[in-house]
């Protein structure tokens, strides 16, 4: 077989081709292998055919491996597909077509095994085919299935390729072929160190390939390359196991072997000299075996003592199955680098999803931090606003098509419409219940039941699409491990811009300075000509309107149902809490706190994310035991009082 690869490599990457022949010939010379083909007789016909130079072979290899290659009764081979009875065919090399009865013809079909090794013939061939989709067909062949036969065609195939991607593919495929199959150590050498800065699956798969091990165990220390001196206490009972596989030790005897070889030495009624009476004694069974043993009728008992020194005796070690020592200790050096690259992106990648979680977080608590922050609402129902921001760019959607201009549209709508709702609500009921948190508790969390079920009812209870344009879709992907969504890239954005935006309107704006009047004082604010209801109405509002755009910045990349809201109600209340009531600065502290803090706990515990919600509530209840004003503590209303 690799006297077969070792031509067609040869036939590829010669200058001088070899003069052309006719197919039909050269199967005829072939004509009972290709009949009944075997994987041992195979390699001769391959052969041929790949030094033949005929422009019809790789046709020919395809359909073969098909099973679409048939013989005339006339003994020509041509390609055919059988429709009941009647096969349609065609002549391979003049292109003459025909039908007939398929009695007359014999189908060629080639084993499993006979089609793995056509299949690793052709990719000689389409490595440099006119298609495109040939070339890279051939390229994953190759992937799924080095060799160290395809190193020389794939890298001769390079030069020419003209499609950049699949040149930068073939190169790097080449690379780890070269690593694993080169001739000499010191291109194998030089592919290995070029490796130590790739961090993709691929690359830390060759190179664990290269340091693969085998363990044994001897009397003396082996020659070759050694990897590793093992040590045997550290599973004595698994190690000793291992001596008696390698038959350099008598086998363990086992209580039921112990049994048996009693029951097979009763003389008389005794065992040992001992009466079987007395053979319910576990000491006395012991005895009656060394009795056994001494007599040469069994074999002998080991004690833990004699078994550690039976393994103290003998040297257990891990070899290289690469014979060179110096391409292992280059593949040890490179993929340290690899895996200390890849802890490091690992951590990238970590801090990425960790910001993105924190920026979901203070958008969806960002209304918050006025309504229960500044005003000192405890609204139950911001979960709600949430959603119907989401409905309200999925209705939006479906009125404007363009995916872009619906989610621009999208934004101020959702503002309007939950800024309108939340200033119902305001002068309905929250107004009616200022200071008395229980009751403002009940009573929003009735709005918020009230509000779902009027969207099951609307939207029904199946999540509906809101789609985010093209330029969102996909993710940034740096290399192999570092990546993140689009959409997650544009809500971090968003939530920078709603930090602005907050901190623009607190403190620069008239609205944000009569806001903080009435938060610092209500009575001495209305006495300056400032209007508490007023402020109050349009701060739930803003609050409510806030939500309403996180609603359909969340909704890009959650699910949009009747129930979404609650999927984000207890984070914001968290988030608000432990960054500190009523401060901007603090609640994006308290989102950054605790999406970190939830990473890193899915981090630790992957298969888990309710666990790390869990065990997040858990450390924000600790938290606000010794730090109950938050991260940034801010002075509130109850200034005033």
């Amino acid at each position: 077989m690799r006297r077969f690869m070792s031509a067609c490599v040869l036939f590829l990457c010669s200058v001088v081709a070899a003069p052309a022949q006719d197919l039909q010939p050269l199967l005829q010379t072939y004509s009972a292998e290709l009949a009944k083909p075997s994987r041992g007789s195979v390699g001769e016909v391959l052969n041929s055919l790949a030094t033949s130079a005929v422009p019809e072979v790789p046709v020919f290899l395809e359909q073969w491996a098909q099973k679409n290659i048939w013989q005339r009764s006339d003994g020509r081979f041509v390609q055919g597909a059988a429709t009941g009875q009647t096969l349609t065919w065609s002549d391979l090399e003049t292109g003459e077509t025909g039908t007939g009865d398929k009695s007359s013809f014999k189908q060629l079909k080639p084993n499993g095994g006979v089609r793995r090794l056509i299949a690793t013939a052709l990719v000689q061939f389409q490595l440099s085919d006119p298609d495109l989709i040939r070339r890279k067909t051939a390229v994953a062949s190759i992937a799924r299935r080095p060799d160290a036969s395809q190193l020389a065609p794939l890298t001769a195939s390079i030069t020419d390729e003209v499609d950049p991607d699949l040149k930068a593919r073939k190169t790097q495929l080449a690379n780890f072929l070269a690593a694993r199959f080169a001739d000499e150590p010191a291109d194998r050498i030089s592919a290995i160190e070029s490796l130590a800065g790739d961090t993709s699956v691929e690359a830390r798969a060759v190179l664990n390939q290269i340091l693969g091990r085998t363990t044994g165990v001897a009397t003396t220390t082996p020659d070759g390359n050694l990897a590793h001196i093992r040590d045997p206490n550290a599973n004595p009972d698994a190690a000793y196991l291992e001596l008696v596989a390698a038959d350099l030790a008598a086998p363990l005897v086992t209580p039921n072997d112990m049994r048996q070889t009693l029951a097979a030495h009763i003389v008389e009624g005794r065992v040992g000299g001992l009466p079987l009476a007395q053979l319910s004694d576990p000491a006395v069974r012991i005895k009656a075996y060394a009795a056994l043993v001494d007599q040469g009728l069994a074999p002998a008992l080991l004690s833990a003592d004699q078994r550690i020194e039976i393994l103290n005796d003998h040297v257990f070690f891990e070899m290289y199955k690469e014979d060179d020592p110096t391409i292992t200790t280059a593949a040890e050096t490179a993929l340290t680098s690899v895996e200390t690259r890849v802890a490091t992106a690992q951590t990238i990648d970590l801090t990425l999803d960790a910001l993105s979680l924190a920026s979901i977080f203070f958008l969806a608590a960002i209304g918050l931090v006025i309504t229960f922050g500044v005003m000192g609402v405890i609204n139950m129902a911001h979960g709600e606003f949430i959603m119907m921001g989401a409905y309200t760019g999925y209705v939006v959607q479906q009125i404007i098509p363009n995916y872009t201009v619906s989610i621009i549209v999208a934004l101020p709508v959702a503002f309007a419409v939950t800024f309108l709702a939340g200033v119902v609500m305001e002068r309905l009921v929250i107004r009616w219940l200022y200071n008395r948190p229980l009751e403002t508790l009940l009573a929003t969390f009735g709005i918020s039941v009230a509000l779902q079920q009027l969207a099951k009812n609307i939207f029904g209870t199946q999540a509906r699409p809101l789609t985010s344009p093209d330029w969102l879709a996909g993710a940034w992907v740096m290399n192999d491990v570092i990546q993140i969504n689009y959409i997650r890239i544009a809500i971090f954005v968003l939530a920078l811009i709603f930090l602005g935006l907050i901190l623009y309107i607190l403190k620069r704006t008239r609205l944000g300075l009569e806001v903080r009047a009435v938060t610092q004082n209500s009575g001495m604010a209305a006495s300056m000509v400032i209007n508490p209801d007023r402020i109050n109405m349009l701060t739930f509002g803003l609050g409510a309107g806030i939500a309403g755009i996180a609603g359909v910045s969340i909704g890009l990349y959650a699910k949009v149902t009747s129930e979404m809201g609650s999927d984000y109600i207890v984070q914001s209340f968290m988030t608000v809490v432990v960054g500190g009531v009523g401060n901007v600065w603090g609640t994006l502290a308290g989102a950054v706190l605790i999406g970190f803090g939830q990473k890193g706990i899915e981090w630790l515990n992957p298969s888990n994310t309710l666990a790390a919600q869990a065990y997040i509530i858990l450390f924000v209840i600790l938290f606000i035991q010794f730090r109950p004003k938050g991260i940034v503590a801010l002075k509130g209303r109850a200034a005033g009082d």
